[in-house]
C-alpha cells in the first residue's frame, strides 16, 4: 500500500495592515427649521441653558418660540434657525426651502458616537435614524462703520455627545457662507469668559474676541422700570 501523500505547507495567513485606520461616518445635513422642530428646539434651548448655568432665566416654552420664531415666513429676514441632523446612514437628498438648499456633509469619525436619547431627539422628518444633534439661531443687526448689514449669532448648540466633531464649525460655516452670499459684512456672536474651549476655538476660526467690549441688558423688571421712566435726569453716555 502506498504511503499517504504529506500535507500540503499551511498557506500563509493574511497580515492585517495597522495603518489603515478604521473611521465610523456621521452623515450630516444642515437644514432651515420649520415650526414642526419646535418641540426639538425647545429641548435643545433647556440643555443649553444648563451648560451656561443659567436655567433659573430660561423661561422658553414650546408655544412662545412657535409663535415668535417662525412669525416671519421668510428666512434671513428676521430670526432663523438651522438644524444640524446627523445619521449613520446616507441622508436623501430632498427639496426644501429654496433659499436654502439643505448642506450635505460626511464626517469620518475615529469612534461611534452613541447618542442616549435618538428618541428624543428625532427629526421630525422620519427618514433612516435622523436625528437632530444642534443649532444656531441668529438674525439681522446692522454696522454703521461698514454701512452693511450682518448677522448676529444668538445661540450655537451641539449636544453633548455629539461634541468635539465639527458639528459647531459645520453650523458656524453655513452661516457664515449665508452672510457671504447675501453681500453682509460680519457675523457676531458673544462667548462666557469661562468657556475656555469656546474661546480657543473661535480664536482657531480667525474670529476677533473682543476683551474691551461688555454685554449691556435690560429684561425683565429693570426693563419695565426703565420703559416707565420720563429720562429727564439721564446722563448723556456720548
Amino acid at each position: 500500500m502506498a504511503a499517504a501523500a504529506p500535507p500540503p505547507p499551511p498557506t500563509a495567513a493574511a497580515e492585517l495592515n495597522m495603518d489603515v485606520p478604521t473611521t465610523f461616518p456621521l452623515f450630516t445635513r444642515i437644514r432651515l427649521a420649520t415650526k414642526p422642530d419646535t418641540p426639538v428646539i425647545h429641548k435643545m434651548i433647556h440643555q443649553m441653558a444648563a451648560f451656561e448655568r443659567l436655567s433659573d432665566q430660561c423661561s422658553a416654552n414650546e408655544p412662545s418660540l412657535a409663535a415668535t420664531l417662525f412669525s416671519n415666513p421668510k428666512p434671513f429676514e428676521s430670526f432663523t434657525v438651522f438644524l444640524i441632523e446627523v445619521s449613520k446612514t446616507p441622508i436623501p437628498s430632498l427639496t426644501h426651502h429654496t433659499l436654502f438648499p439643505p448642506v450635505h456633509k460626511t464626517l469620518n469619525l475615529s469612534y461611534p458616537v452613541t447618542d442616549p436619547e435618538p428618541g428624543v431627539f428625532g427629526s421630525p422628518e422620519v427618514e433612516n435614524d435622523l436625528v437632530v444633534a444642534g443649532f444656531v439661531l441668529f438674525f439681522p443687526n446692522y454696522s454703521t462703520f461698514l454701512a452693511k448689514p450682518g448677522f448676529y449669532i444668538e445661540d450655537l448648540f451641539v449636544r453633548e455627545c455629539y461634541r468635539r466633531n465639527g458639528l459647531g464649525k459645520l453650523l458656524l460655516s453655513a452661516v457664515a457662507r449665508q452672510a457671504v452670499a447675501m453681500g453682509y459684512g460680519r457675523v457676531e456672536w458673544v462667548v462666557l469668559d469661562w468657556n475656555v474651549n469656546a474661546i480657543k476655538f473661535y480664536e482657531e476660526m480667525g474670529a476677533s474676541v473682543m476683551q474691551e467690549w461688555r454685554v449691556c441688558r435690560l429684561t425683565g423688571d429693570a426693563l419695565q422700570a426703565y420703559a416707565g421712566s420720563s429720562g429727564g435726569n439721564d446722563v448723556d453716555m456720548i
